[in-house]
Order: structure tokens, then sequence, then C-alpha cells
């Protein structure tokens, strides 16, 4: 089913079974004697921001993603577990400290425990039902993914027929690619497509959507060429299980049906969650831009003063897809730093940054001006720190997956920047790197407004760098 579909379908689905949920706990209320007579307009406007109270609820647990034959148990333990947050949540926030602690907990307050059940019940029930219907299409070939399997030996035929055991995966195998030169048989029924080296033109010739990886143990060495071969193509990769120490860092497990498959590069975060990350990115830079205007001017006097020299830092980095940008920066350094000593990672204790750049940086205001990069487009607040093209091309070499972060637009602040220390060296750079990679698998709307906050704290804190 496609996308669009699957999400106004939940939204609906969600909206029926949480105004069910509340005509329950109504119908109990007025039963015990706790509720007082509302009209039915009034009635349907509660129900509806209590709904869009349960809409953000869920919204920033992520339960609006894209649901691809997936468990429906571990998605029912989810809902149930965010259910419980948000009943909770309700609880406190209206909770009256002054009477309920001191005194026995009123039935009208015992109620709500009645309310989180017939929420568990009728969303679980709803969505259940959904997923259900999604399943049977996957089963009856209706929304089905064109499939392509890699590799010729054993391990792919055993994939092979694996797949066709399980139609509710949704897989609709078209045909295989081989690593081989001279490949051996296929299994029936599976055609063989071309080999390797044209793996790229059979992939948009067919509209392939997933492509799944059976290599044998001499061609392990190959899993880092495929992925290459998939830059530019709009297709979700998985590999069989004992490729997974190669893939260390960049893998999600995917297990239906005791099928368990690796996904290699999993999906970014979806189009809907990239629009809004947009938007608050255009947003909130204008507003910070324009209210803190003031402490701007005292910074530009300050730097200034300080020292001679331009107000800004100018230089290119290596942005989205690899293209190059200019940043801009507050300076910090003295002018001309690198004039001497070349590209070099700046030191916390470096002799370059000007008393009044160590401030800055602690702060974290020289990276302000990047708000402008922000409104151009060229970056996000949140996401991996843009490096310049010297050092991008040369961790292009040490590190073979390096360039992945290059997936997205770099951010000010990432989840590397508030797990690590300032980079130093090659080897701090391959540390940070685990954590954008970590972050790229799991990018989502909360995980930014987690990090976000964490800058905050180190701002704060003065533990900046």
């Amino acid at each position: 089913m496609p996308k669009t579909i699957e999400r106004i379908l939940l939204f609906i689905s969600d909206f029926l079974a949480i105004q069910l949920a509340f005509v329950i706990w109504v119908l109990l209320r007025k039963y015990f004697g706790y509720f007082t007579d509302f009209p039915l307009n009034e009635l349907f406007l509660i129900s509806t921001i209590i709904y869009l109270y349960w809409f953000l609820i869920f919204f920033f647990f992520g339960l609006y993603r894209s649901w691809y034959a997936q468990s429906r148990f571990d998605e029912a333990i989810t809902l149930g577990k965010t259910i419980t947050f948000g009943v909770i949540l309700i609880f406190l926030l209206t909770v009256d400290f002054s009477q309920d602690v001191y005194n026995p907990m009123p039935l009208s307050r015992a109620l709500i425990a009645s309310y989180w059940l017939a929420l568990v019940l009728t969303v679980t029930s709803a969505r259940m039902l959904l997923r259900t219907v999604q399943r049977k299409f996957l089963e009856n070939g209706i929304g089905v993914r064109n499939t392509l399997i890699v590799g010729s030996g054993e391990k792919a035929k055993e994939l092979y027929q694996r797949v066709l055991e399980y139609p509710a995966l949704g897989y609709k195998v078209i045909g295989m690619v081989s690593l081989e030169e001279q490949p051996g048989e296929p299994s029936p029924g599976l055609k063989q497509l071309g080999q390797f080296s044209n793996l790229s033109s059979v992939m948009a010739e067919h509209n392939v959507e997933e492509l799944l990886i059976a290599l044998e143990e001499d061609e392990h060495q190959r899993v880092f060429e495929i992925i290459g071969s998939c830059n530019g193509h709009n297709v979700n990769l998985k590999i069989v299980p004992d490729l997974y120490d190669i893939i260390v860092g960049q893998a999600r497990t995917n297990q239906i049906y005791g099928f368990p498959l690796i996904e290699i590069l999993p999906e970014l975060m979806p189009a809907w969650e990239m629009r809004v990350k947009k938007i608050m990115d255009i947003v909130v830079a204008s507003i910070f831009l324009v209210l803190f205007l003031p402490v701007w001017i005292i910074v530009t006097i300050a730097i200034k003063l300080d020292s001679k020299g331009p107000l800004f830092y100018i230089q290119d980095r290596v942005g989205r897809d690899g293209k190059i940008f200019r940043i801009f920066k507050f300076r910090s350094m003295i002018p001309d730093a690198e004039s001497i000593t070349g590209p070099v990672w700046a030191d916390k204790k470096d002799s370059r940054i000007t008393r009044v750049g160590r401030l800055l940086r602690n702060l974290r205001i020289d990276e302000i001006p990047q708000l402008m990069n922000i409104i151009k487009g060229e970056m996000s607040l949140v996401g991996p720190r843009p490096e310049r093209p010297y050092f991008v091309e040369k961790l292009k070499k040490e590190i073979p997956y390096y360039s992945r972060r290059l997936r997205v637009r770099p951010g000010i602040t990432g989840w590397a920047q508030t797990k690590h220390i300032y980079d130093r060296s090659l080897d701090d750079v391959k540390k940070k790197l685990q954590f954008d990679l970590y972050y790229l698998e799991n990018m989502s709307l909360r995980m930014d407004l987690k990090i976000i906050l964490s800058t905050i704290y180190t701002v704060l804190s003065g533990k900046g760098q």
C-alpha cells in the first residue's frame, strides 16, 4: 500500500479509536456519577483536543513511521508503552497534590486507569486490524516490492526459497545478479538478470526497491562495492546475518517469521518528518537571528576590539551529497591561522585562538552565523558536522564508509558533538563517525530534540569547546 494512503488510514484509525475510548470513559464517569452533562458539540471539541494530544504523543514516539511487513506484536508492545506514558503524563498534569497525596484518591481520578485500558484496547485493536489487512494484501501480491537478489551460490538459492515461503514479507523477486563471471544454474523460476558490473543499470531498468544480498564466504569483501553501486538509487539493502561483522555500526536487524535479515543503510527520516525538520530549521534560525540581534552586535564589537582581522571566518565545507558550500563563523582565531600550519584540526589549548574566541567557542556562539547557512538550505540545526574538502578526501581513503555522512545536510550540532570530545586527530574522527552513523540510523524529530536539549545543557554548563 502506498505510504501516503497507509498514513491517512493510520490517522483515521487512531482518530476513531481514540474517540471511542473517550466515549467509553465518558459513559463510565456518568455511570459512577462523576460527570457533568455537556452539549454534544462541546464534548466533540474536548475529544478532538484530546486526540491532538495523543497525535503529538504518537508522533513523538515514532508511531507514524512507515510499516512494512513488521511484527504486529512488537507494534502492540510499543503502543502499550506509549499510551502508558501519555496517561501518566495526563495524571501528573492534572493531579492536585494538596488533595490527592494526603487524601484517598477519589474515584473520578481512579477512572483514569479505565481510560488507559480503553485506549490500549481500542487503539491496539484498530491498528492490528489495519496491519492484518495490509499483510493480507501483501500475501495476495498487492503492494509488494520489486526485489533483486545479489549472489549466485547456495546461499542465494536458499534465500530465494525462503522468500517464496513467506509472501507476507512483500518481496517480489524479479531475478538475481551474480558476482561471478560465469554463474552457475539459478534456482527454478529465478531469472539471471546480469552480472555485478551492470548492477546499477539492472536496478534502474526493473525499478528495484529491495536488494537482498546473499554472498559466499569468499565474496564478503565485495559488500562495500555493492553498497557503492546503489548510490543514486532509492533502494533498501538487506543482507544475510553472517556478514554482520563487516557492517558493524551501520546495520539494523529485521526479523519476521523467524526469517532474519540485516538492513544496511536503513531508511533515513521519513519524507514528512524531513519536511517538518526543514520548516523548523528555517523558523528557529530566523527567530534566533532576529531576537538576539543585540547580542550579535556586542559579539561583533568584542571581536573587533580583541584582535585585528575580519569579523567572519569563511571556509569551504562539504555538504549533502558532496556539494561544496561556504560556511560562516564568528572569527575565533588570529587572522590567517593556517597560513603556516596548513589544514589541521584545532586543539582545545590551540594558541591560535584569541581571548574572545575562546569564550565564543565555550558558549558555541562562534557557530551562530551558520544560521544563515540553514536559511540558505545548506545546513540544518542537527546533523553531522561539515568537514573541509581536504579532510573529507583523506577520510574517505582511511574509512570506507565515511561518505555515508554526506547523505544528509550537515548540522550546527549533532549526536557526535554531544557524546565525544573535539576533533584533534584522525582517531577522534573515527570515534565520532560511529556516533554520526548511529544518528543516521535513528534519525527522527525526537532524536533531534534530544540532541538540541543536550547541546543547550553543554552550553549552559560551560562544557563547550
